[in-house]
């Protein structure tokens, strides 16, 4: 019974909203596929979770998101 927790920032898709409805169905189905594919896992008891976490939430390399993109300018 595989669990996957897809964390994803809330930009980007529609109005910088984060993803579409359409596209974490993508997701979901996609990763399902994968480890259907790959492991031979029964696509009936895969769970995907996808979370959405504001940017100020996310952190790279000890800083918020937002600083690291300004010093990889």
């Amino acid at each position: 019974m595989p669990y996957v927790n897809i964390k994803v920032t809330r930009e980007g898709g529609p109005g910088g909203t984060g993803p579409s409805a359409d596209q974490k169905a993508q997701l979901i189905t996609g990763v399902t596929g994968l480890l259907q594919d790959i492991l031979g896992k029964n696509p009936a008891t895969t769970f995907v979770v996808i979370d959405e976490v504001a940017l100020e939430d996310w952190g790279v390399g000890g800083l918020p998101v937002q600083e690291y993109r300004k010093q990889a300018e």
